[in-house]
């Protein structure tokens, strides 16, 4: 019989090391935290001007294929919801509504993923039953995937 008085020693993850975030990770979260200290810097009408010409800024320091995707989106997203709000979301081009962002965009870069990916927050009205797709996968937009993007948009924000 065991010695009640001694632990069990767990093996599990024994020998596997946590090295903790990522580089990409790290970034990420620094640049949320730039944002969240600037935005408590400006006023909201201020941040709706700021905001864009971040997002733009972002989009131009993209390398050139997702350059291209977070212009287009950009522009789908402005003419389909033009009262969003253009902001950096950990350091990703966002469109929020009443300062909850609703969509963003994450190039492929960013966290080095084999594609650029089209998100929505809990925020977008995209319910669908009891599952619906959050995150959309890119690796080009075709005219049909542009206006579905519109339309999904225009739904996340009504």
């Amino acid at each position: 019989m065991a010695d009640p008085k001694k632990s069990a020693k767990s093996t599990t993850g024994r020998n596997k090391t946590y090295g903790g975030f990522t580089a990409e990770e790290r970034a990420a979260m620094k640049d949320r935290a730039q944002e969240l200290t600037t935005a408590g810097r400006r006023g909201s009408r201020a941040a709706k001007t700021d905001g864009e010409s971040e997002v733009l800024a972002k989009i131009a320091e993209m390398p050139v294929s997702d350059r291209a995707m977070a212009e287009r989106l950009h522009a789908i997203i402005k003419a389909s919801a033009p009262d969003l709000t253009p902001r950096t979301w950990y350091g990703m081009p966002a469109y929020a509504k009443d300062g909850n962002v609703v969509c963003f965009f994450r190039s492929a870069q960013k966290f080095k993923t084999r594609y650029a990916t089209l998100g929505f927050s809990d925020k977008a009205n995209l319910d669908e039953g009891t599952m619906w797709p959050t995150d959309f996968a890119l690796t080009k937009l075709t005219a049909a995937d542009e206006a579905r993007i519109g339309a999904l948009v225009q739904r996340a924000v009504g």
